[in-house]
């Protein structure tokens, strides 16, 4: 597809627009104006049941929770394109490419130091395939200390202050215009179209986490420890559940309240059946109540 005046290298600019979604941008100019946060208690009996039958099986590495997670995201966003858009110069895009960003320690220390792990999701992407990125990509990261994106921060950090705010003032603008250059963006959370946060890793519960006005992610989803619940089934009838606490802030200039609330209920499906998760990406998601 040939580029259009208006469209950005990572967004394709959404022409047919109503006259609310046009002058939202200009009502609420930074993403943390449109802020809207979901929390939802998910039941992942199914979920915590299939990984420990995996695992049975798979010897290379171990499956977890975060990694199925992931991957039931992923294949939201790529059936729910209005969660693959973004604001940027008050104009409202379609991104160009789905990608996955998440913090990984570098060891498990108070004092170690955190890198930024990016990864694309395209349709023929697997369970596997995520899982396998993961263990890999936070392996080399732990092992090797980094990636480029840290790279170029550990040289800004040494940068004056007054340079710095120079600096900042030139991104800021190429950001706004979406001319920053791709060896910026490609590992940088903050051009990614979801942001997770894994908070179960380290015995948290999920929390609200703020949007950034720079950059063009719209997303961030925080998910909590694992833990055991007394819920009330549909008939009365009371048992004790695997649960987890999932939070979303999202970007409501991208889309409406009913089109994430949906989203959310799709995550609950997945997550019902994560076998499905080892089929492709693009593959319909099964199990919705309609």
């Amino acid at each position: 597809m040939s580029k259009k005046r208006g469209d950005r290298k990572d967004g394709t600019l959404i022409r047919d627009i109503d006259g609310f979604h046009f002058i939202m941008p200009y009502l609420m100019p930074n993403r943390c104006d449109a802020e809207v946060y979901i929390e939802e208690l998910i039941d992942v009996t199914e979920l915590v049941k299939y990984i420990e039958a995996e695992n049975q099986r798979q010897k290379e590495y171990k499956l977890t929770p975060f990694h199925v997670i992931t991957a039931a995201v992923g294949k939201i966003v790529y059936h729910r394109p209005y969660l693959n858009r973004f604001v940027a110069g008050r104009r409202l895009y379609q991104r160009n490419k789905l990608t996955l960003a998440f913090v990984v320690k570098r060891m498990f220390n108070d004092e170690a130091e955190e890198s930024l792990l990016v990864t694309e999701i395209k349709g023929d992407t697997t369970l596997e395939d995520i899982s396998r990125r993961i263990v890999g990509d936070s392996k080399a990261i732990r092992k090797e200390g980094g990636n480029d994106i840290n790279d170029l921060l550990d040289k800004l950090s040494r940068l004056p202050r007054c340079v710095m705010r120079f600096a900042m003032c030139i991104f800021r603008f190429l950001d706004f215009h979406g001319w920053m250059p791709e060896s910026i963006c490609r590992g940088d959370s903050n051009y990614a179209t979801v942001l997770l946060s894994n908070l179960g890793s380290i015995k948290c519960n999920a929390v609200y986490h703020h949007l950034n006005n720079y950059g063009t992610n719209s997303i961030v989803i925080t998910i909590g420890k694992i833990h055991k619940e007394l819920v009330v089934n549909e008939d009365g009838t009371t048992s004790v559940r695997d649960v987890v606490a999932i939070g979303a802030t999202a970007d409501e200039r991208i889309a409406d309240g009913f089109y994430f609330a949906r989203s959310i209920r799709m995550l609950e499906a997945i997550l019902r059946n994560p076998k499905q998760l080892e089929n492709e990406i693009r593959t319909e998601i099964s199990g919705l109540d309609g």
